[in-house]
């Protein structure tokens, strides 16, 4: 686990909540946990979205879903 980056056990937690399971139709949320930790990075760092580290995606995709 990378800094910055939610932990196993709270992932477990939360992940049914989130929209975009599997066995939704279409492509949204091909990775929730990705884009979770996206979101905490952004949180924790306090950096604008632009500065999104490349292995998150496109920053302004996790802004748009983020957005959403």
């Amino acid at each position: 686990m990378r800094r910055h980056e939610i932990a196993d056990g709270k992932w477990d937690r939360i992940k049914d909540l989130l929209p975009g399971k599997r066995s939704d139709p279409g492509r949204t949320a091909v990775d929730n946990r990705l884009f979770v930790n996206a979101v905490i990075w952004i949180a924790r760092t306090g950096s604008p979205w632009r500065d999104l580290p490349e292995r998150f995606g496109k920053w302004n995709s996790v802004f748009q879903r983020f957005n959403r």
